[in-house]
Formats: structure tokens, sequence, C-alpha cells
């Protein structure tokens, strides 16, 4: 099984109602986003006039480098397929690519904010949730579209493919010849690699050839910043242990000064 999800240009009106469902569903603050819509165009592409909109949200993709990036302590788990009941264990980091659905997802629990996962996105689908500090004092934790996994369990679509208004959106298992989104990358529909990359992401994008041309030529991404997501992911491995003592200390601190002030006012 791989979900996926198709983004049909010749349907999308550029009117950023998913973007917006999305916020609304997972309390996104609004400076940052999961997904996005740009406007693309107009412009000249051979002879003719094309203009278009990159739908942009995590790929999910094939080899993910945000989970080989990612220094957070593995876990050995077993994840289960809701339908099926049929179950694999793994073990994995803080991010993973999920072995029943495809999916790439994050453990919030685990996550310590280094930002090693956003560095590696050549996509800009990651960032720091500023809401989620824990105590060790980080930025946050790392956030994204996770296809609204929670939603697609209970047999419900992603908040925005539920919200668009044209259809533009089509979610499903892409290995599964039946479903509409296989039909999709039957008759073209194809992911934004990026340039020196082989990642092999699973939300593609269907459109007339001009404004699929318009599409590549502004927003294939390169696999920029690499190697300063490995130096980030090395820093933070090594750091992690003083990391998780600080957090330690931390929590006893509060402990304490909790126990403090509850004699205080006893007295």
């Amino acid at each position: 099984m791989q979900y996926g999800m198709i983004i049909d240009l010749d349907r999308c009106v550029g009117c950023h109602a998913c973007v917006i469902a999305c916020k609304a569903e997972w309390d996104v603050p609004t400076e940052f986003a999961r997904n996005w819509v740009r406007h693309l165009g107009p412009a000249k592409i051979g002879e003719e006039m094309a203009m278009s909109y990159y739908v942009g949200l995590c790929n999910h993709c094939a080899d993910p480098v945000c989970v080989t990036d990612c220094p957070g302590e593995p876990l050995e788990v077993t994840f289960s397929n809701p339908k099926t009941g049929e179950k694999k264990t793994a073990t994995v980091p803080a991010t993973w690519k999920d072995p029943i659905d495809g999916t790439v997802q994050i453990d919030k629990s685990r996550c310590i904010g280094c930002g090693a996962c956003i560095e590696a996105c050549p996509y800009h689908a990651r960032y720091l949730n500023p809401a989620l500090i824990d105590a060790i004092g980080s930025d946050g934790k790392a956030d994204k579209c996770t296809y609204c996994k929670p939603r697609f369990e209970q047999g419900l679509p992603p908040a925005c493919v539920q919200t668009c208004i044209t259809g533009a959106r089509i979610f499903g298992d892409l290995d599964d010849p039946a479903s509409e989104v296989a039909q999709y990358v039957k008759k073209g529909a194809v992911g934004l690699e990026a340039k020196g990359g082989n990642l092999g992401p699973n939300s593609r994008y269907f459109g007339k050839k001009k404004d699929m041309d318009l599409l590549f030529s502004t927003s294939t991404p390169e696999l920029a910043g690499l190697e300063k997501a490995g130096r980030r992911a090395l820093m933070a491995k090594i750091m992690q242990p003083a990391m998780k003592a600080a957090g330690e200390l931390t929590v006893l601190g509060l402990v304490g000064a909790a126990a403090v002030k509850a004699l205080a006012d006893k007295e």
C-alpha cells in the first residue's frame, strides 16, 4: 500500500480553501503552513501562454531524506492496518515512513526539535511548530502534512480533499490499480522530483502540458542543504544525551519548585 495524492491542475482555481481547511483541522500557527497554493504565471511556454498553481504539500516520498537525516533515538514500533489487522514491526527514528500505508509521519514525543529534517526536505514542507516547545527548551517540534492520517484511518478523506470545491485533490492508494489516483498515474500524473534526486514523491500533478511545463520549470527543487542537514543531524546526535539530561533536570526542577510551593502554602 502506498497512499498518495493527485493535484489536477485543470481543476484547481487557486481558491486556497485547502490551505485554510488544513490550518483549521490541525491548528497550524498563522505564520506557518502544512500545504500551500502559489500562483504561477502568466508566462510564455513555447508558443503558448500558461498560468497555473503550485499546490504544494509533503510528498510522502518513497525514499524520504527527512527520515534518513532524523537523529531521533530509534525505537521498535509495531504498526497496524486498521482495516485488515495486518501488523508490521520496524525500528524507526522520530520521523519515519510507515511500512503499512507508505506515509511519512512524526512522533512528536520523540522529536528533539533539531531541525535536521527541515533542512533535508528539498520541498520545504516541514517547519518547527513553536506551540510544541517542551521542557528541553527547543524551538518546537517538527510538523508537516500527514495526509490527515487520523482521518483516513477512519475512512474519511484528508481535510484539504474534502474541502476542495472543484475536486482538484484526489487521495487514495497508488498501489491499487483500480483507484482513481492510480488511474491518474496511468494518464500521466507525475511528481516534482528534486534535481539530482531519486526521492519518489507520491504527491503528483496532472494537467495540460503547458501548465505542467510551467510548474516544473518554476518549482522543481534541488537537493540543497543536505550537507548542512547532515551536520545538523550529527550535532543533534552528539548533543542528544546532554539535551535529555537537561530536560530531566528541568522536569525535576519544576517538580521541586512545585513541592516547595506546596509546603509554603501549607505554612
